[in-house]
């Protein structure tokens, strides 16, 4: 179970126990208890699932992307713990901004072309060895 923080409000998210995740993944439930009265809330969040096929190329560069993305937040983190204000916070955190625009760039190729990214690369490369084409 994950935390959730909206503003003023924490919860947990759970499988609502009248639907099932599979037969629309694209459905979640969450559930937010308010802190100053105890109330319990339920709210339906969407997820939009990527559409285009995944490669696993494309696998492997979205999770070296992901884990370059975690580990720049963690060096930036350590960078700022002592001044939230220097330069070299401020440099980490754009790092940190960097590599996530690197990977929502990535996601945003993939839909609109929504093809291999071998034949987007040999569109712009014919001439490399990876891309040339042998006739018996």
């Amino acid at each position: 179970m994950a935390t959730l923080r909206f503003n003023s409000l924490t919860g947990t998210l759970e499988k609502n126990p009248t639907s099932s995740f599979s037969s629309n993944p694209r459905l979640s439930w969450a559930y937010f208890q308010c802190n100053n009265k105890g109330e319990r809330r339920a709210s339906r969040m969407t997820v939009k699932a990527m559409g285009a096929a995944k490669y696993k190329g494309t696998q492997m560069r979205e999770k070296k992307l992901t884990e370059m993305i975690e580990k720049k937040v963690t060096e930036a983190k350590q960078v700022c713990e002592g001044d939230e204000t220097s330069d070299e916070c401020k440099v980490a955190w754009d790092e940190v901004e960097e590599v996530s625009q690197a990977k929502a760039d990535l996601r945003l190729r993939l839909e609109i072309e929504k093809k291999d990214p071998l034949e987007s690369f040999c569109e712009e490369n014919p001439e490399t060895e990876e891309c040339k084409i042998y006739e018996d």
